[in-house]
């Protein structure tokens, strides 16, 4: 019931090399009768910002009335990682002992941020629903923590995908929810749910 809402939500996006260069966004409005309207949509070219930097924009909405105010930083991404099962960051166990220390009682105040890190091994799924006339599935898995996502690559034409990917989050609430939901790609249509688990980090 607002047509000048306020959020003030904060939002991480881990920005790779391969990854496009355009943040999109979308405002919809949520009706509950009918279908949801699109209110109108605008683009920011990441690669123009400023880095290391708040960078204050107000974004006009294309073809529709309204506009976006947004605070966006461009930062060195930190923390978080994507690696094959062979090289694991874990693996070696000098590093393990050197986190042991960074993260021991007497330096528990050092960094009131720096809570921890989550280490997940994706390493396959057995015996997915078949989302395809085929028989088949092209699946993919999605780790979410927080406002954090990271995504596998797809395996096509498989039930049983193996995918061996360490995945590397920064913890900033120790009563957050690791989501894992595992998609079935559909070329430019919206993906088919396959399945979700939900993993309380308290439980780890």
């Amino acid at each position: 019931k607002s047509a000048n809402p306020q959020w003030r939500e904060q939002f991480d996006f881990h920005y790779f090399s391969d990854r496009k260069d355009m943040l999109d966004i979308e405002v919809w409005r949520k009706d509950n009768k009918k279908h949801d309207e699109l209110l109108g949509t605008c683009h920011v070219d990441i690669t123009a910002l400023p880095t290391k930097q708040t960078n204050c924009l107000e974004l006009p909405l294309e073809k529709h009335p309204g506009s976006l105010l947004m605070l966006i930083a461009v930062a060195p991404c930190t923390g978080v990682s994507i690696s094959d099962l062979c090289v694991c960051p874990l693996g070696d166990p000098t590093e393990r002992q050197q986190i042991a220390q960074r993260y021991c009682i007497k330096n528990s105040f050092r960094d009131i941020k720096d809570i921890g890190f989550l280490q997940v091994k994706v390493l396959k799924a057995v015996d997915l629903m078949a989302a395809d006339f085929s028989g088949k599935s092209d699946p993919f898995c999605v780790l979410e923590l927080g406002n954090d996502m990271l995504q596998t690559h797809t395996v096509y034409k498989n039930l049983n995908p193996e995918w061996n990917k360490v995945f590397t989050f920064p913890i900033k609430d120790i009563h957050d929810v690791l989501e894992v939901t595992v998609f079935d790609e559909d070329g430019d249509k919206p993906p088919d749910f396959l399945g979700k688990v939900a993993i309380p980090l308290l439980s780890v």
